[in-house]
C-alpha cells in the first residue's frame, strides 16, 4: 500500500469471499455462469418487452426498467469479484473503489423504488380495476422512473461525496469482494458521525420508506382479495402479484438479514456471503421467476420463436 503518511490510501484489497485458494476457480466459473445468466435472462426480459406489443404496459414498463437494473447492479461487482478470483489479484484503486461505491447505491435505491412503482402498479390494477388506465397513464409512469433515477442520483451522490472527504484510513484491507460503504467507514480514521447520520436519514427514506409502501400497497391488496366471492378471481389476483412478491422478497430478506440482524462470530464471512443474494443471485433469479410464473412472457416468448421459425 502507497502511502504519502500513515493514513492516505491509495488502493484497497479486497478479501472477497471466504473461499480457500485451491476452490477459486471452481467458483470463479460458478460466479461468471452466474453473471452471463443475468445479463442474458434480463436481456432477453427487456428484448421481448420491446417486441411484442402485448406487453406494453405500466407493469411491463417498469419490469423492463427493473431488468436493465439488475444487469447494472449485478455488473458493478461481480466481473471485478470474478477478475479476482482468477487472477489472485485483490487490489482496487482508491478512485476505482469510490467509482464502485457510487454505482452499486445507485442501483441498489433505484432497485428499491422500481419495486415500490411495480407494488403500486398492481394495487391499482386489483383495488381500482376500472380506473386502471386513467390513473397508470403514460406520464404517470415516466414520472415515477425519472422520480426513481433523480432520487437515486441524489442520494448515491450524498454518500460519495461525503466519503470522498474521508481520505485517510486506519488500513487498506476491506473484509469483502466489493467497497462496502459501511465497511470503509468503519476503516475511516477520520470522524464519520456526518456520514453515519445521513446513512441512517437517507437510508429510511430509499429503502425502509419504498418498503413500507410495499407493505401498506399489498395491505390494500389483500383486504381486496378477501373481499372477493370468487375463487377464480382470487386465484387471478394471486397470479399477477406473486412474481413480484417473490422478488421483494428475495431483495428486502436478504437487506434485512445484513443489516438488521445483529451477529457475533464471523460478521464479515456473514455479510459477504448473504451480499451475494442481493447483489448476483437475485438479479439472476428475477427473469426465471417472471417468466415462469408469467403467462404473457411465456406467451411473448412462444411468438417470436414462432415467427422466427416460419420466417426461414
Amino acid at each position: 500500500m502507497r502511502r504519502d503518511n500513515e493514513s492516505t490510501v491509495y488502493e484497497f484489497i479486497l478479501l472477497g469471499l471466504p473461499i480457500r485458494a485451491e476452490d477459486k476457480g471452481l467458483y470463479s466459473t460458478l460466479f461468471l455462469a452466474i453473471y452471463l445468466t443475468t445479463v442474458l435472462g434480463n436481456l432477453l426480459i427487456i428484448l421481448l418487452i420491446r417486441l411484442d406489443s402485448h406487453l406494453h404496459t405500466p407493469m411491463y414498463f417498469f419490469l423492463s426498467h427493473l431488468a436493465f437494473t439488475d444487469i447494472s447492479f449485478s455488473t458493478v461487482a461481480s466481473p471485478k469479484m470474478i477478475m479476482n478470483m482468477l487472477t489472485h489479484s485483490q487490489s482496487i484503486s482508491y478512485a476505482g473503489c469510490i467509482t464502485q461505491v457510487y454505482f452499486f447505491s445507485f442501483f441498489a435505491d433505484l432497485e428499491s423504488f422500481l419495486l415500490t412503482s411495480m407494488a403500486y402498479d398492481r394495487y391499482v390494477a386489483i383495488c381500482h380495476p376500472l380506473h386502471y388506465s386513467q390513473i397508470m397513464s403514460e406520464n404517470l409512469c415516466v414520472f415515477l422512473i425519472v422520480v426513481s433515477w433523480a432520487l437515486s442520483t441524489a442520494n448515491s451522490l450524498v454518500h460519495t461525496l461525503l466519503l470522498a472527504q474521508l481520505s485517510h484510513f486506519r488500513d487498506n484491507i476491506i473484509p469483502h469482494y466489493f467497497c462496502d460503504l459501511s465497511t470503509l467507514l468503519k476503516l475511516s480514521s477520520s470522524d464519520t458521525t456526518i456520514n453515519e447520520l445521513v446513512i441512517l436519514v437517507l437510508g429510511n427514506v430509499v429503502i425502509t420508506l419504498p418498503f413500507i409502501c410495499i407493505l401498506v400497497s399489498y395491505g390494500h391488496i389483500g383486504v381486496t382479495i378477501l373481499k372477493t366471492p370468487s375463487i377464480k378471481g382470487i386465484c387471478k389476483a394471486l397470479s399477477t402479484c406473486g412474481s413480484h412478491l417473490c422478488v421483494v422478497s428475495l431483495y428486502y430478506g436478504a437487506i434485512i438479514g445484513l443489516y438488521f440482524v445483529p451477529s457475533s462470530n464471523n460478521t464479515n464471512d456473514k455479510d459477504a456471503i448473504v451480499a451475494t443474494i442481493y447483489t448476483a443471485v437475485t438479479p439472476m433469479v428475477n427473469p426465471f421467476i417472471y417468466s415462469l410464473r408469467n403467462r404473457d412472457m411465456k406467451g411473448a416468448l412462444r411468438n417470436i420463436l414462432s415467427r422466427r421459425l416460419c420466417s426461414q
